[in-house]
């Protein structure tokens, strides 16, 4: 009787990771503080660009410019308000002329042209129709990160009032820069605000104040070794800024998922009699594989980013699988540590005890009976509920049907940015926008005439304004090609197609704002279809390893898509169309950038496939255990529709501050995740999954003979080992029999 009482030696991987925990909590804490050291000042490092096609054509025109024809691209501009005055006053033009030589023999800085210097053709773009502003136009050169450091050495001795002159500083690499300051303030205040919400969240869910400290501090551990990751990645490639918010998401809000998961079993272990030890052990052989499954899947919807050439997709890809991993490991190996040493103490601190006295405990069994009795309706009506559920999902997505893709720009700051400010002013009063136009690199010996006439050409395409240029040096000329209305409309992106299919005497490379939008769309739609079947086909592997069946996996790829629905329908509907700009307090550009549904799908997808993990685990364990399908499904909900709804809002808080960001993409990216997590957690895993399934019955877990033979070999589940197969039949019988 006391060998059979004995609880049971722990198995390899227990053996490793509690044989000595505080050995195993030191050199966790050693580890964290050389992240600390490594990733310091790691979003100095980050740029804030990346949406262009490194192999475009618009990229390579972009860098033969740069290289030839420094003057030709201006990314700086000096706003000139002349108040009252002309710009033409003789004061007015005389300190313009002084603060553009003054700027022409700043370091780093070539290119200098304003509209008091430039010839009459070209001036009077530079010129407001009100004839109260115009521009000085330069250009920095550099790196990214030397472009800012010269723009914050410069910028101060020209922004404000020189005589009659008020000055505000704009360009591309003022609103860059702006947009890295603001992202880098925003995320430290979204950090104060969701780490103390969470803390309370937690203390709710778990009622005691040591037991919600534990997904926390894993939460912080996988924040800062990320961050020492992309440190190190800035060495050898670019990183985003960007990404900065998505590791600080996805760092808390994970680990506090995979730190949920794994200490709710083990003091369910511990309440029903379990030895620390033994509980730990049990703990990792079924929401420890769980854990692992879950970080798999959402690591893999994160690297179909690294099948796109953008550096800003990529950034999320390295960001989001190394903070996925490392939150996976640390409540793999940390937490278990953690919860040997504690023991029963996990318990200490129950916050709750007060409002409990006088009023019996609930038993283990009473434990979410409103999520079983939701089940038993879902699944009783669950005709009624897959149609509506799925009609009410497609009807929230329909806005995204009329999408328009577009590009970043200063729109994304706040309105009381100064570029911002400098922008709008020269798209609402300027004739012509420097930067806005595109321009013609021509290569190859021509003639004068041949330039001639492919100006010619070029100024009688319908949509073309007024063609400037050419500008000759050496076998190498570039156009300047100015389009009659917005910079990146649908007019300017069919010029750019004109343009290219434009009969030229030479080889003509077509670059701008518009053509990098164009050249980014055919990237985008070139590579979707690669990293949608990269994550279809991964995804529908891992959920067969996990459940053995074949129908599961496609099911799970299919709800999780539908449950985005809602988050892109509101994207278009809120970001791009404007409804509630005025609460949310952005500016709307009237489109959404291209890049950015891509980003949004990978990791709304993961997350859904982490809830998903979740549920089919614990359904599956049931199933494994009693053999009654329906029985499963409801037990499943009743034992994790709790805890994936506490998850998702604790995850959704943390996406929500990400959200508050004064950056437009990134108040789109949290706000839509958000939303994304929660329509997953509250209407698809509690609706619609129960719903389906009761309709799939025992079919759903059929598999091929094959397949099934290939499971028992190597594939896991939450479960303990199965019974031997005769036993379990004699189990389900006399199950079937009570039923």
């Amino acid at each position: 009787m006391t060998e059979v009482n004995r609880p049971p030696r722990p198995g390899g991987w227990t053996r490793f990771v509690t044989a000595r925990p505080r050995l195993s909590l030191l050199a966790a804490l050693v580890l964290t503080a050389l992240a600390v050291l490594a990733g310091s000042g790691v979003a100095d490092r980050l740029g804030s660009g990346g949406w262009e096609d490194p192999a475009a054509e618009s990229t390579y025109a972009t860098k033969a410019l740069e290289r030839e024809f420094p003057d030709s691209q201006p990314n700086l501009l000096l706003l000139v308000d002349s108040g009252r005055s002309s710009v033409d006053a003789p004061a007015v033009a005389a300190e313009a002329r002084s603060l553009a030589t003054r700027l022409a023999g700043e370091k780093g800085v070539t290119g200098v042209g304003s509209y008091w210097q430039a010839a009459p053709s070209a001036a009077a773009a530079l010129r407001a129709e009100d004839g109260h502003e115009a521009l000085i136009a330069a250009r920095i050169t550099g790196d990214e990160k030397e472009m800012g450091r010269t723009l914050d050495r410069i910028a101060p001795s020209y922004r404000g009032t020189h005589g009659p002159l008020k000055v505000r500083v704009g360009g591309v690499v003022a609103v860059r820069h702006e947009m890295q300051t603001i992202i880098q303030e925003d995320l430290a205040r979204a950090e104060m605000i969701a780490l103390p919400v969470t803390l309370v969240l937690l203390v709710m869910v778990f009622g005691s104040a040591v037991a919600a400290l534990l997904p926390l501090g894993i939460g912080i551990v996988a924040i800062l070794g990320t961050n020492a990751v992309l440190r190190g990645l800035t060495e050898f490639t670019d990183v985003s800024v960007f990404a900065l918010n998505l590791t600080t998401a996805l760092g808390l809000g994970l680990a506090i998922d995979y730190a949920l998961f794994v200490v709710r079993r083990f003091r369910e272990e511990l309440a029903s009699g379990a030895e620390p030890l033994t509980a730990v052990g049990t703990t990792l052989r079924t929401a420890g594989r769980t854990v692992l499954f879950s970080s798999l899947t959402v690591a893999v919807s994160l690297a179909a980013m690294l099948l796109f050439p953008q550096y800003f997709l990529r950034s999320f890809a390295y960001a989001g699988m190394a903070v996925v991993l490392l939150a996976a490991a640390a409540a793999l190996i940390l937490l278990p540590a953690a919860l040997v040493l504690l023991g029963h103490r996990v318990n200490a601190l129950d916050l709750r005890r007060a409002f409990r006295r006088g009023r019996p405990a609930k038993a283990s069994g009473e434990e979410g009976t409103a999520w079983a009795r939701a089940a038993t309706l879902v699944m009783r009506r669950a005709p009624l509920f897959a149609v509506a559920t799925t009609v009410g999902l497609v009807v929230l997505g329909l806005p995204f049907l009329g999408v328009k893709f577009g590009t970043a720009d200063d729109r994304q700051l706040p309105s009381g940015a100064e570029s911002h400010i400098v922008q709008q002013h020269i798209r609402d009063g300027f004739p012509g926008s420097p930067g806005g136009g595109l321009e013609v690199l021509a290569e190859g010996r021509a003639s004068q005439a041949q330039y001639a006439a492919y100006k010619q050409r070029v100024a009688a395409l319908p949509e073309v304004a007024r063609v400037d240029g050419p500008l000759v040096k050496g076998e190498s000329a570039y156009f300047t090609v100015l389009p009659k209305g917005e910079a990146v409309d649908d007019a300017a992106q069919r010029l750019v197609g004109d343009l290219r299919a434009a009969d030229a005497p030479f080889d003509t490379k077509v670059t701008g704002t518009a053509a990098v939008l164009v050249d980014s769309k055919h990237a985008i739609a070139e590579h979707l279809p690669w990293a949608a079947a990269f994550i279809a086909i991964v995804t529908l592997l891992l959920v067969f390893l996990l459940t053995g069946s074949v129908l599961i996996p496609v099911q799970a790829v299919v709800l999780n898509a539908l449950s985005l629905t809602a988050m892109f329908g509101a994207v278009v509907w809120v970001f791009q169309d404007g409804h509630l700009s005025g609460p949310l307090g952005f500016t709307s550009s009237g489109s959404i950038e291209t890049t950015l549904p891509v980003l949004m799908f990978c990791v709304a997808f993961g997350l859904s496939m982490d809830y998903g993990v979740f549920l089919l685990s614990r359904i599956k364990e049931e199933y494994d255990r009693t053999g009654d399908h329906n029985e499963a499904v409801r037990h499943g909900l009743q034992r994790t529709g709790g805890l994936i709804t506490a998850a998702a809002v604790i995850l959704a808080v943390v996406m929500v501050a990400i959200g508050t960001s004064r950056v437009t993409n990134t108040k789109m990216l949290g706000l839509g995740i958000a939303l994304a997590v929660l329509m997953d957690a509250m209407v698809v895993r509690s609706l619609l999954v129960p719903a389906i399934m009761r309709l799939t019955g025992r079919a759903t877990w059929w598999a091929p003979a094959p397949l099934r033979r290939l499971h028992e070999r190597i594939g896991l589940s939450e479960g303990e080992a199965a019974p031997p197969a005769a036993e379990s039949e004699e189990q389900r019988d006399k199950i079937g029999a009570r039923h």
